[in-house]
This record gives structure tokens, sequence and C-alpha cells, in this order.
């Protein structure tokens, strides 16, 4: 993405920019200590993020917090997503219908995103203050930027005041301005400008929010839009800047909110939530783990301390045979072990632990009691597909002196490392593991949101999918869905004039019974840290082809590299094995970052299944549970309206069942089918695969290690 930050002189707008900054910072600086609060809510305004009614609020949800909402009200609608990545952070992703705007009585279709920080919570005597961007990435239709103060009163009275640009400066009666605002360059895909943010008219707002009940809560407010465009197109009346409404809370995470804007409409908004930090059960059902077996004496047991047992157990086929049923009994697959006289190594497959640091408690607590007394270092070996992903060396010492101890100290005692990294004995495999497979069948859910009358269409219905695992590092996967919708195929062209349709003719594979994908995956280790894939087949339900792909990752580095090439061949719309005649060459260089508190960040540099160059930035934000959220979005040489971005949800299993289990649901949350910024969608990418059975991933879920 390319930033163009405009460096002006003195002007007006330049004053007021450096006034109000210098304001905030004062009341910064002066606000006294005293006890800080969260001024919490669970219950977003009418477009889907925290405020009083139409205007923004400093409230902010709990961390984590998921909600969706839809609003109604005349020819206007917003459905919102909006997710509290951290305590301070929050950002917001709608898809918005305007019928009429164009003037021709169509709806028009807009998506958008909004970003808001929390600067300070409440304190004793002084507000808590957000700063927001309103439709930073968007056509410019609802843009806007603002800074808001929020104060609580007791318990049941809020008060909220703020100061508005761009949308949120519309209705200014007072005359206040910062300059010039710069209209945004869609045509030249100059959108997200810094310079625009915070220019041009600014005007005050304000509300309160008063909880007379526990499940009524009152709002009323001062409105500083002035819906300038859409009373200029006949779709809307501005006959008055207040606003009021009533909230009645459904459940905990739950509400409806019914509200007259404006003096001209009526409206509704539903709105419902959760939290990926609060399980919907609490405990577990997982079974009881086996205790450690302390080594004994040396005078208790002098051939298992001195090493003589390495002659005569021979082959270590009896403990091989106990490790085996055991690991079994625990959902771990033994598939390789080398034994020496102090050092024991053991490969597995975790089949069942979504947290891979319980996975591993289990499996040396086994050790312990598989392995006579003169082992001391257990070498924990995990495996993708057959090939080695990540070591973890644990001192068997440490693992009997700290079993009552907290995990920190057991995790104080490990070391990671790259499997080839080791010197160690050679491994014998299993015999009889290979070819194997697994398969299963569940429910899938997808939310789009499509440029037609629906703005917003669900998808639903079962998927089977079959994982044979040929030999290590061979694998063949297929996936079939069955939609229980009826689904009608779009007959219509699509694509621009100088533009291939790449997704936008998506609706044209709309069937019943669909083949998802048919490929074969062939994973590697060409050297230390590095892994490498290559994929052919029917990728997904519209392209095939041939994919192949390399990753530099440490075990405990925040950062990875990748790159990938593709050659995609665009589906037949009617014959599931047949082919069309357009192929493309694709490819993106990747940066992978992980922060603090679960954030990751990607960048991909490259070129697209349109033929369009460009740069997709993704930031998502993983929980210890398995949730993740993220959004994305992608700038390239194609048009600004034509190019893709959206948020991905992906939920653990466990989080519903209460048991472990490294199954997920993905609850995909697509914007329409865009053709700039099209990425070509293969399974098995090696990112999140490795970086989720390596080190610096295990050590976020360490807690569970005892477990």
């Amino acid at each position: 993405m390319v930033v163009q930050i405009r460096q002006v002189g003195e002007t007006v707008s330049s004053k007021f920019k450096s006034s109000v900054m210098a304001l905030s910072l004062s009341i910064v600086q002066i606000a006294s200590a005293g006890f800080a609060q969260d001024i919490s809510s669970t219950r977003p305004n009418i477009l889907g993020r925290a405020g009083v009614l139409e205007m923004p609020s400093a409230e902010v949800a709990p961390d984590g917090q998921l909600s969706l909402s839809f609003t109604k009200f005349g020819k206007i609608d917003h459905t919102t997503l909006t997710f509290q990545a951290t305590p301070r952070f929050s950002g917001s992703f709608r898809y918005s219908g305007i019928k009429g705007l164009d003037g021709a009585g169509e709806t028009y279709r807009d998506q958008t995103f909004d970003l808001s920080y929390l600067i300070f919570n409440e304190g004793k005597y002084r507000p808590a203050v957000v700063v927001g961007l309103q439709d930073f990435l968007g056509t410019g239709v609802l843009s806007g930027e603002y800074i808001v103060a929020t104060k609580s009163f007791g318990d049941k009275l809020r008060v909220t005041g703020g100061l508005g640009w761009g949308r949120l400066g519309s209705y200014n009666p007072l005359g206040l301005s910062s300059g010039v605002r710069d209209a945004a360059d869609i045509e030249n895909n100059d959108v997200a400008k810094p310079s625009r943010w915070f220019t041009g008219d600014a005007a005050a707002f304000g509300g309160v929010s008063y909880q007379f009940s526990d499940k009524m809560t009152l709002l009323a407010e001062y409105s500083s839009d002035a819906y300038a465009v859409e009373e200029q197109r006949g779709v809307f009346s501005h006959q008055s800047p207040f606003n009021v409404g009533l909230n009645y809370k459904l459940g905990k995470n739950s509400s409806a909110t019914a509200f007259v804007l404006h003096g001209d409409q009526v409206g509704v908004q539903i709105s419902m939530g959760l939290n990926p930090k609060a399980p919907k059960m609490s405990g577990s059902l997982e079974t009881t783990p086996l205790p450690i077996r302390t080594r004994p004496s040396r005078s208790a047991d002098p051939i298992g301390w001195s090493g003589e047992w390495v002659t005569e157990v021979g082959d270590a086929s009896g403990i091989r045979s106990a490790l085996s049923k055991a690991m079994k009994a625990e959902g771990l697959t033994f598939e390789a072990m080398s034994l020496s006289t102090t050092r024991a190594e053991v490969r597995f497959a975790n089949t069942r632990y979504g947290a891979r640091a319980q996975a591993l408690g289990r499996l040396s607590r086994i050790m312990t009691r598989a392995f006579p007394a003169s082992v001391e270092t257990f070498v924990l070996t995990e495996t993708l597909d057959g090939i080695p992903i990540h070591s973890t060396v644990l001192p068997r010492t440490s693992l009997e002196a700290f079993e009552f101890e907290p995990a920190r100290k057991i995790l104080d005692a490990a070391t990671f490392a790259d499997p080839l990294g080791l010197n160690g004995d050679p491994l014998v495999a299993v015999d009889g593991i290979y070819p194997k497979n697994k398969w299963s069948i569940a429910p899938y859910f997808a939310l789009s949101f499509a440029d037609s009358d629906k703005p917003v269409e669900l998808d639903y219905g079962l998927r089977g999918q079959v994982h044979y695992n040929v030999a290590p590092g061979l694998w063949l996967d297929t996936s079939v869905s069955i939609s229980l919708p009826e689904k009608t195929a779009g007959t219509e062209d699509s694509g621009g004039l100088n533009f291939p349709a790449v997704r936008s003719n998506s609706d044209k594979y709309n069937k019943r019974l669909q083949l998802d994908k048919l490929i074969a995956n062939w994973y590697s280790r060409p050297a230390e840290n590095v892994f490498g894939r290559v994929t052919a087949g029917y990728f997904e339900t519209m392209y095939g082809g041939v994919s192949g792909e390399l990753l530099w990752k440490t075990p405990d580095s925040p950062l990875a590299l990748g790159v990938e090439v593709n050659y995609a061949v665009q589906r037949d719309f009617e014959d599931a094995f047949a082919f069309q005649d357009y192929d493309v060459m694709t490819g993106h260089l990747s940066a992978y970052y992980a922060f603090e508190h679960g954030v990751h960040g990607t960048i991909d540099v490259g070129r697209y299944l349109g033929g369009d160059w460009g740069t997709t930035i993704s930031v998502d934000r993983e929980f210890n549970n398995g949730w993740r959220v993220g959004a994305y979005a992608t700038f390239t040489d194609a048009p600004f309206d034509d190019v893709d971005k959206g948020i991905r949800v992906t939920a653990p299993s466990a989080w519903f069942l209460g048991t472990p289990t490294t199954e997920t649901q993905d609850f995909s949350v697509q914007t329409s089918s865009h053709d700039g910024g099209a990425r070509l969608n293969v399974d098995g990418r090696l990112y999140d695969r490795v970086r989720a059975k390596q080190g610096s991933q295990i050590k976020q879920q360490w807690g569970r290690f005892w477990r």
C-alpha cells in the first residue's frame, strides 16, 4: 500500500489540528490519577460500533468481544461485524445499502471499515476518550473522523460529547472548520489519505444513555450528520439533529433497539455477540492425565540406571509396543523412535489436542513410564503428515521436579529446536502406519455480502472430507459439500471491460452438490528451518492447477518469510472436472510476523488472479483457546471498487463442545466477489500449519501443559 502524507505550511488547517492535539495532550497530563475504570458496553449503536444511537461514544466492549448487528430505517440498511481486537483497539466491517442513492431507484452497496482507539480509560474525574476513523477505506460516502469523550455518573447515566469531521462534521451550524477537505480519489485508488483526516468542517455532537432497568436503556443524542447526499437524492429528509431510541436487552450479548432519526425515520436494530474468551462450556470433559512416574533410586534399580538394559531389551520392541498403546489412548499417533542410554526421541502426530502444549504434557508423562531410569533427555517431535516439523527437548529431572509446580517452571527448562538441526541416533519408523486416512462430515456456514438485493446471504449445509495419507509428506484430499438452501447459478456476464472476470462470476458455480477440491499435496523439508509444499489438482470450486511454496521459519522467531508460485486454470461452470480457456500465473512474496498478545500480521506482495499486481495486508488476533479473528485489505492497480477486502473468523470446536479436539469451524464473512486483488484458495498453505506446531505458538498455550 502506498500512503501519501502531504506536508503543508502553517495554514488554518494545521493550526486547528495542532490546537486539537495540544488540547488533548494537556487533558492527558492534567487528568488526575484516581482509580481508572473501563466504560464497558456490549450494546452497539445503529452503525454497529460503540455509540449512543448514531454518533460514536468512548465506550468499549470487553476485550475479544465479537458482535454482529443489522439496522434498517427507511431506504437505508447497515450490517456490521465489530471486533474488540485489544482492550483499546477495535475495528468494524460494515456492508451498507442505500436505495435510490444513484437516482435510478437501485440499491447502492458500500463496504466500509472503521477503526477506533481508546486513548485513556475513565478516571475518577476525567472521561474516557476515544479517537476513531469511520469508512477510512471506503468510497467516501460514510467517511469521517472523530474524537469523543464519555463520562459515567453513577451506574445508570452516561454522558457523551465529541467533535466530528467529514460525514460527522456535515451538520455544522456553528461554522467550525479546519481547512479544505480533499475529496477521495477513488479512480486512482487514493482513498486512505491521512492528509484528509481531521480536516474540513468540524461539528460537535453529544448524547446521553440512561439505564432505568436491567433490560431497558433510554438513548438520546444530538447528531452532527446532515445526511446531505441522501437528502439531495431524495433518500432521506433531515428535519432535526435530534435522535431518540429505546434499547431492550434480550440476553447477555444480544439486544434490540427501536429509534427515531432526525424527525423523519423510524428504525430498528438487532445485535448479537459472543466473546471467544468466554467458552460456551465451563470446565472440561477431558480425561485425567497419567501421573509422572518418578524414577526409583539407583540402589533400587541398578540395571536401569547403569544402562545395561540396552543389551537386555535388544530392539526395544517391548518399549515401543507399550508406548504405542499408551499414546493411542491419548489421541497421539506413534510414528518413530530413537533410543540410547541417556536420550529418547519420539515422533508423533497429534490428532486430539488443539493446544499443542497439552499434547506435549500428555506424551512426556507417558515417556516417564515407558523409558528406563538412565534416559534423562526426552525429545518430542511433532510431525505434519509424516514430515518432522518441531522438536521439544525436556529434561526428565525437571518433569519429575515440577509436576505440581506452575507450568512456567517446566517451560523454562524446555528447549525448542528444528528436528533437522538435532544430533541424535537414527529413528526407526513404526511399521504399518502408511497409508492411513481420516474422514469427516460436518456442517459449514458461510455469510456473504453480495452486490444484489440481498444485503446478507447465508449459505449452510454439510461438507464431507477425506484425507488420505499415502506416505510421509504425501497425501490426497477431497471435499464435497451439499448446500441446504436452494442455489441458482448466475447467467449474466461478469467482469469489467478491460479486466477478466476471475471472481465476479462465482455465482455461475452455484450448485446444490459441489466438488470443493480434489488435490494431491507433497510436503518436504529442503533444509533446516525451511519447509516446502507442492499441490496439484482442483484447488477450489473455481480453479485448479499447480502450486508451489517455500517457507523459512525458525522455532522461536516471530518472523517468517515465504514465496509461492501458482499456475491456475479456471474450472468449467457445468462439468466439475473440465476447465475453461482462462489461465494465469500468480504468486507472492510474503512476510509474517507474530506480535505480542496473539496478534499476527502478514504482508503479501505479488500478482493476483486477474493479472493485477499489488499488496495484501492482513491482521489477525488469535486467542489461546484457538479462536482467530482477522481482517484483510488489498491494494492493486485494479480499480478500487473492484479490489478484495473482508474479514475472517475461525472457531475451535472445543470451545463449543468442552472436549479437546484439533477440529475447527471456519465462519467466513466475505465481501462481494471482487476481481481485483483476488487470491487463489489453496488448502494446506504452510505458515499457519507450521507455526501452530512450533515453539513460539506452543508457549502461548503452555498453561495447558499439565492438563
